[in-house]
């Protein structure tokens, strides 16, 4: 669930997100996938801060040196308890990574995996609760990483992803500075399930399940495989 996502225009994501300071430089994107840099807004000295992210949470205690799969996701209910990500939540290093859609895939009673292409219905840009970490190796180079929390899937997400429990934490606009400035329980407060009245989904091209593919062409509908 969510391996692989879309990146919107960046003055698109400023508008949408208005960061104090902007340190980030992207470009659209139609196949974001793991380990690679993404953008991502996060506090700094009590202002947002928007900055480029690997993707795939690095711990502090990993010492800048990446496991082999980095977890690119959390369940909510782990952020607290996970080794992985309890520092980073117990420090409030809390993040929102801007998105235009992520993918799904269903498996067909052919036992074909379709990829389905996830949207909101009225909201080309937003945003999805992460954390983030800042891991030091013994040379000084420094890691800063980060992961997408997860909640209960909701019907669409049920229907399109079949036998996926979860999905991305998608933030209302009125929580984003709750999510990046609220305590703890105001933060889990905003990790909920998006509404499936405000999604659209469609199936896509497998072309998307090459890394090799970044086009507009992978987001456009085909007819979904039985």
């Amino acid at each position: 669930m969510c391996e692989r996502y879309t990146l919107p225009d960046q003055l698109a994501a400023e508008r949408e997100f208005m960061p104090t300071e902007v340190w980030w430089k992207f470009s659209p994107r139609f196949n974001v996938y793991a380990n690679q840099y993404v953008p991502a807004i996060r506090l700094h000295e009590g202002h947002s801060e928007a900055v480029m992210m690997r993707w795939g949470l690095i711990p502090a205690w990993a010492e800048g040196k990446p496991p082999a799969a980095p977890p690119l996701r959390v369940d909510n209910a782990q952020l607290e308890s996970s080794p992985w990500f309890r520092d980073a939540w117990r420090n409030a290093q809390r993040c929102i990574l801007p998105l235009a859609g992520f993918y799904a895939w269903q498996l067909t009673r052919g036992r074909y995996r379709q990829p389905y292409f996830i949207r909101l219905s009225n909201r080309p840009v937003f945003g999805l609760a992460g954390v983030w970490d800042r891991s030091v190796g013994d040379d000084d180079d420094v890691i800063e990483s980060c992961s997408i929390a997860c909640v209960p899937a909701n019907e669409l997400m049920r229907r399109t992803a079949g036998g996926e429990r979860d999905m991305p934490a998608i933030l209302k606009r009125r929580d984003y500075a709750t999510w990046l400035r609220g305590s703890e329980v105001e933060a889990r407060a905003a990790l909920q399930s998006y509404g499936a009245d405000g999604m659209q989904a469609h199936p896509v091209s497998p072309r998307i399940n090459s890394r090799t593919v970044d086009d507009v062409g992978l987001i456009r509908p085909v007819r979904a495989t039985c």
